[in-house]
């Protein structure tokens, strides 16, 4: 039995595959995040906590995993930074507002260059959310 959340990596012919559960949105939001930084071997250093807040308005579901994953891809490019903690609210308009905490970048295994829409719907399951997200490496 699959505990109420996770993720796990599927195989994928040229990119990455990662499928994703979790209950609800937010959740599923910070099991992507995980599971994402878990693809690219994300090793954060110890001790120091950087904080950054987002806030943004999507479409759909999908609009809004996408647009927060690339978000996160962002800070790990531009300020080296990943994140292991998460305060995820979304409403019924689609509003994402996210407090990050996390720490600089040490070392990181493979660089994910984007998210992509490729197949990617978010299926309510008697379970909760599940999806399945590639990326391009």
């Amino acid at each position: 039995m699959q505990p109420g959340f996770g993720f796990r990596e599927h195989a994928h012919t040229a990119d990455w595959e990662l499928e994703v559960w979790a209950p609800d949105l937010p959740s599923l939001l910070e099991q992507a995040a995980r599971g994402m930084y878990t693809l690219s071997g994300v090793k954060l250093q110890a001790g120091t906590l950087q904080e950054r807040s987002l806030q943004f308005q999507a479409l759909d579901e999908e609009g809004l995993l996408v647009h927060f994953l690339e978000e996160l891809l962002w800070l790990e490019e531009d300020e080296k930074l990943g994140f292991d903690h998460f305060s995820i609210k979304i409403d019924p308009e689609y509003n994402l507002r996210a407090t990050l905490q996390g720490s600089r970048i040490i070392s990181l295994d493979k660089e994910i260059k984007a998210v992509t829409y490729h197949n990617l719907v978010i299926q309510d399951t008697p379970q909760g959310l599940r999806t399945s997200i590639v990326f391009d490496v």
